[in-house]
Parts: structure tokens; C-alpha cells; sequence
């Protein structure tokens, strides 16, 4: 039986990886502003279920509820880190408020609680941590940019991190999808476009969740099976959409970054100072 701890379990992806977990018959550990929102997982699943109120924008709680779950179980194999925010509009339109609502919620509460998990992890001797990213951690779309901002953010310390962790048996997983079709683009918050921005490449029509390509249940049972591999990926990049559109992206950046070699070499050399 894997014992999982997760994240921002309300709901999407979050919610069906504990629903799948818990119809394999594993114990989940979800955290959530809401507990109330499992009732209906609980009155189903019993004590395999536990549940804490959880804002991943506190933390001192992350430190709390993180100690408590590993506390009340024998060992926790999988921690996924799936709360996430969503805020769209163009750059210069966002306010303080969301700029920096979207950072503490999708970048700096993920490190929180991976700084936290970690020695727990390390305790029991291993175990595999997830992190929730997106293909929009490797690619861009105007209107997006503080979304992009925290996902290209946890894709490097996620990288890093693994590297770190390796020795202590601790795997990491970046889950990168595409557009999947949940109610994270119903609840993202939209600002209104600013007079110079209508019109422009940021007043692009917003995708609609029902032509999305990508299920969150497939995106939930391609986490699970990675995540209970021998051999976890550094990042699992599922969907479609996020293949086709990623790869393409790649490669015209290394082909960008060939064409360059000459003057990246010629940097190395000391330049002359200007007399006079």
C-alpha cells in the first residue's frame, strides 16, 4: 500500500490523483483550504483518508501540517505538489497584489514545502517527490507571463534539487502537461486588457476548457504510474499538445544557440580597452 501526500486535493489534477490513489486501495494525505470539499472521498474511503486545511502561502502551517502527516504515518512514498494559481492578463496590467499572490502560491509555497519534506524524506530513507509544472515551464504565451515566471522559476530549482536529493534516495519528478482539461482555467483569474495592450499578441482569445486536448484523469494515472517506477523521470512532459509544442520550441532554441558558437567563443577573449 504507497502512502501519498497531496497538495491542493480540491480539485483537477490534484483531486484525481488522490481518487485514483484511493481506488488502488492506497492511503492518501491531502491537504486543502477546505477539508470539507472530501467529505465524499472520506465517507467513501474511510481512515485511508486524512485531511488537513492547508494554505501554501503560510510556511509556518506547510511546516506544521508536513510534520503532522508524516507523523501520523508509518511512511509517506509520494509527495505531490499540485496547489497551484492562476492569474492571466498582461504583464504590466497585474497588480502587486497578484504578482505576488501568484509567486508565494506557485513557486515560493512548492519550495516551502519541499524544503520541509525533504528531511522527512530523508528520515525514512527515501521516497519520491512531485511537482506539479506545466509545458509552460519550457514555453511562452502572451498574457501569461507571471504563470510562465513561476513555472520556468520551479523548473530550475526542481532541477537542482534533484540533483541534491539523489544520495539520500530521493526521486523528483516535474510533471509538465498541457492544456488539460479541468476547472484550473475556470477558477485562473483574468485582468482586463489596458488600452495598449487590445488588440495585440496578449489579446489572443483564451483557450476553452472543453477543447482542450488533455484529461486530468489521464494526467493523474501518467503521474501515478511515474511516480511508482522504478526509475521516475526528472520530468515527465505528457499531452499531446505539450509534446508537440515543446519539441518544436527546443529544438529552434538549440538551433538558435548553434548559430551563436562563434561569438559565445570570441566572449572568452579579453577585449582592448579604448585609448584616449
Amino acid at each position: 500500500m504507497t502512502t501519498w501526500l497531496i497538495t491542493g486535493a480540491s480539485r483537477g489534477i490534484g483531486r484525481e490523483i488522490a481518487e485514483q490513489a484511493l481506488m488502488r486501495g492506497d492511503r492518501v494525505a491531502a491537504t486543502l483550504r477546505r477539508p470539507e470539499q472530501l467529505d465524499d472521498l472520506a465517507a467513501a474511503h474511510g481512515d485511508r483518508l486524512w485531511r488537513a486545511s492547508l494554505d501554501v502561502t503560510d510556511s509556518a502551517r506547510i511546516e506544521e501540517v508536513t510534520a503532522q502527516a508524516f507523523a501520523d504515518h508509518e511512511r509517506i512514498d509520494v509527495v505531490v505538489s499540485n496547489a497551484g494559481l492562476g492569474v492571466f492578463g498582461a504583464a504590466e496590467d497585474l497588480t502587486d497584489e497578484q504578482v505576488e499572490g501568484a509567486i508565494a502560491t506557485n513557486l515560493t509555497g512548492s519550495i516551502q514545502l519541499a524544503r520541509r519534506a525533504v528531511p522527512h524524506l530523508r528520515a525514512q530513507g527515501g521516497g519520491v517527490f512531485v511537482q506539479l509544472s506545466s509545458m509552460g515551464g519550457h514555453i511562452t504565451f502572451p498574457g501569461f507571463a507571471i504563470y510562465h515566471a513561476t513555472k520556468w522559476g520551479i523548473e530550475g530549482y526542481f532541477e537542482t534539487l534533484a540533483a541534491e536529493v539523489a544520495p539520500f534516495g530521493i526521486k523528483t519528478v516535474l510533471v509538465e502537461p498541457g492544456m488539460v482539461r479541468t476547472s484550473f482555467y475556470d477558477a485562473a483569474e483574468r485582468v482586463p486588457l489596458s488600452a495598449p495592450y487590445r488588440g495585440g499578441p496578449a489579446d489572443a482569445p483564451r483557450p476553452r476548457v472543453e477543447s482542450m486536448v488533455a484529461s486530468q484523469s489521464g494526467v493523474a494515472h501518467a503521474v501515478i504510474e511515474a511516480a511508482l517506477s522504478d526509475d521516475p523521470p526528472l520530468r515527465l512532459l505528457l499531452n499531446s499538445d505539450a509534446y508537440d509544442a515543446v519539441t518544436s520550441t527546443v529544438r529552434g532554441r538549440l538551433a538558435s544557440l548553434v548559430r551563436q558558437r562563434d561569438a559565445a567563443y570570441a566572449a572568452d577573449a579579453e577585449y582592448p580597452a579604448l585609448s584616449g
